[in-house]
């Protein structure tokens, strides 16, 4: 990974949104919403005050604005305070 984040912060890679609904109906591009959850690609070494829980790898829910996006090689990421992060599973 060419970025690494700063104190809490981690890098997460936004899920794909939905294509279809259940019903088979196809949703156009803006139509879609801004997916919730992603993957934590890369963390932070945390701070003296807050211990990173975060782990590469983790799938986790987010706040809808939560984070700053960016592009790096032509793929979308999100950079967020740990805190942002609502859950992970």
């Amino acid at each position: 990974m060419k970025i690494k984040p700063l104190a809490d912060r981690v890098l997460v890679k936004p899920a794909e949104a939905e294509e279809k609904t259940a019903s088979g109906i196809i949703i156009p591009d803006s139509a879609k919403e801004k997916p919730l959850k992603g993957k934590v690609v890369a963390v932070g070494e945390g701070t003296t005050d807050e211990k990173l829980i975060l782990e590469e790898g983790d799938e986790v829910l987010y706040g809808k604005y939560a984070g700053t996006e960016l592009e790096l090689d032509g793929e979308k990421f999100l950079i967020m305070r740990q805190s942002d992060v609502l859950a992970k599973f």
